[in-house]
């Protein structure tokens, strides 16, 4: 389980959640769909059999059947609506905002280089999505939990090649997607994980100090805020859906498309090509990739961006500001999971970015983290974030981090 931005949507396809008042919830969204398509088309629009496909705490979705469609709508459609229950409010405007401009610019994007589902129709007012509905496809993560090495190889190469595409088509748009925010009310913008990266840069020091016992040597901490120019305005900007994790995958028969942009935003493509190398984010018990795959997934990643930024297809440049993305996010992931792992209480800590919590795993997917920085530190020569990533893993070893990370039931056999 990565590090990464997280949210806990589910797109498990097709079974009513049994949530109290769901029923009504859905009933709701399906009339608000009704009159939003209505009055877009200035013809009735019927919608009828809604599925819940899951959504979460904060939003619903639902597949529908248009059952009187006087236009040329699809036979079906996907409708994601913002809730206003308890934890909602300015977050889930928020939230709809960056989704909503992030589906725009998307959509607009020739239907070979769209990575999305089509944006039908919005409802600013009642925060309401209607999407293509992509079928009843698998998931990358079904295809990760079943048994055929094979195709979970396969779907993990197209899943790094589709986020790379998506990459390569939208470096320059940072202007069309700032301008559609504002469009939809959002003034200004900015990526969501720099304030907090910035500020496990500032404390994870002391952190590791006082609840490891593990002195930081100031060469480590100089390479680790060396990172922090990967956050700012870099030559390699790109969309970021943010929550890139094998559930928010569809494996279409077009190929990958992905979900949930409640997070989305414009930064350096290595923060989001870093999150091939480290265990992948899951709505799940925390899984290992097999040995290799991380690196082949970098490959088919880059062979796709490469492209637009030649400078990448360097093996040497593209190594190091991979491992620096990756510094960034381990730093951030214990900054926000190292005290759960010592049992001790949140001192203030909390992210703005939602990171992904492993449960029961913090303490093997923390040492997972570090060892694996620590692996690609000793490679790119950097001697002392390898020496410290060597000490933190020795310490959580101490608290549980001992244990290895299973294998995905894909790759159980080797």
């Amino acid at each position: 389980m990565a590090p990464l931005t997280t949210d806990d949507a589910d797109t498990s396809d097709g079974h009513a959640a049994g949530a109290p008042g769901s029923a009504d919830r859905t009933a709701e969204a399906v009339a608000l769909a009704e009159e939003l398509l209505t009055r877009r088309h200035g013809a009735t629009v019927r919608l009828a059999e809604p599925v819940d496909l899951g959504g979460s705490s904060r939003s619903l979705v639902v597949r529908v059947r248009v059952a009187e469609n006087p236009f040329s709508l699809p036979r079906t459609l996907v409708l994601k609506h913002y809730l206003d229950g308890e934890g909602a409010g300015e977050q889930s405007t928020v939230r709809f905002r960056y989704e909503a401009a992030s589906c725009q610019l998307l959509t607009a994007m020739p239907s070979e280089e769209r990575a999305s589902p089509m944006l039908v129709a919005n409802d600013p007012v009642h925060r309401l999505l209607v999407l293509e509905d992509l079928g009843r496809c698998s998931t990358l993560a079904d295809r990760l939990e079943e048994r055929d090495p094979k195709a979970a190889e396969r779907a993990l190469l197209g899943w790094a090649r589709a986020l790379g595409r998506m990459q390569a088509a939208t470096a320059g748009r940072e202007d069309d997607f700032g301008a559609l925010l504002r469009r939809f009310g959002e003034r200004t913008w900015r990526d969501p994980l720099a304030d907090d990266a910035r500020a496990a840069l500032a404390e994870v020091p002391d952190q590791l100090a006082q609840l490891l016992r593990v002195e930081a040597a100031p060469a480590a901490v100089a390479e680790a805020r060396a990172a922090a120019k990967l956050l700012g305005g870099s030559g390699h900007r790109a969309f970021s859906p943010a929550e890139v994790r094998p559930d928010n995958c569809l494996l279409t028969g077009s190929g990958s498309r992905f979900l949930d942009f409640e997070w989305a935003c414009f930064r350096d493509v290595a923060l989001t090509a870093a999150s091939l190398r480290l265990p992948l984010p899951s709505g799940g018990p925390a899984r290992a990739q097999p040995p290799g795959m991380a690196e082949a997934m970098v490959a088919a990643w880059q062979a796709e961006i490469s492209p637009v930024w030649p400078d990448l297809a360097d093996a040497e440049l593209l190594r190091e500001r991979l491992l620096q993305a990756e510094v960034l996010w381990v730093w951030l992931s214990t900054r926000v999971l190292l005290p759960a792992v010592l049992g001790t209480a949140d001192t203030g800590r909390a992210a703005r970015v939602v990171v992904a919590d492993p449960g029961e795993d913090t303490p093997a997917v923390l040492s997972a983290l570090w060892r694996r920085v620590g692996t690609d530190a000793e490679r790119a020569g950097r001697v002392a974030t390898a020496e410290l990533a060597a000490a933190v893993v020795a310490a959580l070893g101490r608290h549980g981090g001992e244990a290895g990370l299973p294998p995905y039931p894909a790759f159980a056999g080797r």
